[in-house]
Parts: C-alpha cells; sequence; structure tokens
C-alpha cells in the first residue's frame, strides 16, 4: 500500500474523530473534501470532485434551515424567514464554519492550489461545508444530515435575532448618513485577539473623518454591523441633532 493511500486513509480517520462521525461508505467523505484542482494534475485516473455534493448539498442545507426558522418562528412573515435564512447560508457563514472545523487542513488540493493559499479560500471551505452536509445525507440520511447540520449552525440559531438586528444596522445607519449628508460612512477593520485568545476583528465606522461608532466580531461583516449599531445607538442616546452631526455639518 503506497504511502499517499496510507496518509489519505490517516487523514479520513482524522476528520471523522474531529466531527464526531463515522461514515459507512468512507469515499463520500473523501470525495467531498476533493477540490477540482486536484483533479486537474491526476488526469484519466477516473477522479471525481467534490462539486456534485456541493450541489446537493446546498439543497438539504436549505431544506433544513427552511423547515427549522418556519418551525422555530411561527410568528414571523416570509420575508423576516428569508432574512434569516439568508444570514444563515451566507458563504460568510459556512466559511467561518468550515474553518472552525479546520477543514481546510483536509482537502485534496492540487499543488498550485495548495500553495497559492487553498486551504483558507472562503470558496473552498463554504463548498466542502456543504458537500460534507451532502456526504452525511448521502451516507446515513435525513435525520443524521439534520443532526449535524444542527450542531453546526445551533450557536448561530440561538442568536439569530440579534444576527439579524446587526446586519440590518449597515443598511439602516448608510440611510441615515446619505439622507442627511449626501455621503456613506467609511469603515476600517483591525485583526485583534481577544483575552481568551480567540481571533477577533475590530472595526470603527467613520463619516467625513469623524469616528461614530466602534465594535468587534468574529468576522470583518460582523464587526462592521456592530461599529454601525453602535453609531445608531448614540445617536439615538444624544440630543437631536446630535453633537457628532452637528460636528459633521461644521465639516
Amino acid at each position: 500500500m503506497s504511502l499517499t493511500i496510507l496518509k489519505n486513509m490517516a487523514n479520513l480517520g482524522d476528520i471523522q474523530s474531529a466531527l464526531d462521525l463515522r461514515f459507512r461508505n468512507p469515499a463520500l467523505l473523501e470525495l467531498a473534501l476533493t477540490h477540482s484542482s486536484y483533479l486537474n494534475e491526476r488526469p484519466g485516473q477516473g477522479l471525481r470532485s467534490n462539486e456534485r455534493l456541493e450541489f446537493l448539498g446546498d439543497a438539504v442545507l436549505g431544506l433544513f434551515i427552511a423547515d427549522r426558522l418556519y418551525r422555530d418562528f411561527p410568528g414571523e412573515d416570509e420575508g423576516t424567514l428569508t432574512r434569516y435564512r439568508s444570514i444563515l447560508v451566507r458563504r460568510e457563514t459556512l466559511t467561518r464554519l468550515g474553518a472552525s472545523l479546520k477543514l481546510g487542513d483536509y482537502l485534496y488540493l492540487g499543488r498550485g492550489e495548495d500553495t497559492s493559499g487553498g486551504r483558507n479560500k472562503p470558496a473552498n471551505l463554504s463548498r466542502a461545508i456543504e458537500a460534507l452536509i451532502a456526504a452525511v445525507y448521502l451516507d446515513q440520511g435525513s435525520e443524521a444530515a439534520g443532526r449535524f447540520i444542527h450542531r453546526l449552525f445551533a450557536p448561530d440559531l440561538a442568536r439569530l435575532e440579534a444576527l439579524s438586528a446587526i446586519a440590518d444596522a449597515k443598511s439602516q445607519l448608510q440611510e441615515v448618513i446619505q439622507s442627511r449628508h449626501q455621503t456613506t460612512p467609511v469603515y476600517t477593520d483591525t485583526e485583534i485577539t481577544s483575552q481568551s485568545g480567540e481571533k477577533l476583528f475590530a472595526a470603527e465606522v467613520r463619516v467625513k473623518g469623524t469616528v461614530l461608532g466602534r465594535g468587534e466580531g468574529r468576522t470583518k461583516k460582523e464587526a462592521e454591523s456592530r461599529a454601525a449599531r453602535g453609531a445608531l445607538d448614540e445617536m439615538e442616546n444624544t440630543l437631536h441633532p446630535s453633537e457628532a452631526l452637528l460636528h459633521l455639518d461644521s465639516k
């Protein structure tokens, strides 16, 4: 047995332990981790990439999330449920989940893709998550896939209403600033480390050079949204027109 085959088998065992999953057909897991670049460097070997699994996983994930939202939020209308779903299944969320599972360490990549940072690329991580969901679905059925999806998304589902409010903050702030000052907010991001050692991002939102809000989050988008929410809260809590806006008008 070749060293490559032994290494691949070891990788599959490691990731199953990390995911707390045991595949009846490990070939499905291997397929879920196979990037198209891996095939390009091995023509004629009859290999396939994870793209078909990604297609199926997207549908399985969408159905489970839609079903969960329909049941968990009986009082919300279609528009709100659609917004909630987009927060959960967007590439940014899938990329974060893929990174948290360290999927990049297990991907089968071509040399060029690997050396160009392919193990950390958002597209590769998000697609691998969807392909992995499909692999669980095909290997163990819809109930097991649902349990796996819920395990992945439970923290985001628990704070979904808060995430939705945060996500809306940027568009709300932009509307206010554009209507009052005919300009748009500018965001700056800095990578930081929390006291627990977690990688976070800190963001500031400025208008005409004046800092209106600050925020932190696990992603740049979340940090910027929190900064926008901080700016909106500050405007509401100060006298109208706010001192910040008066300062902007003087520029």
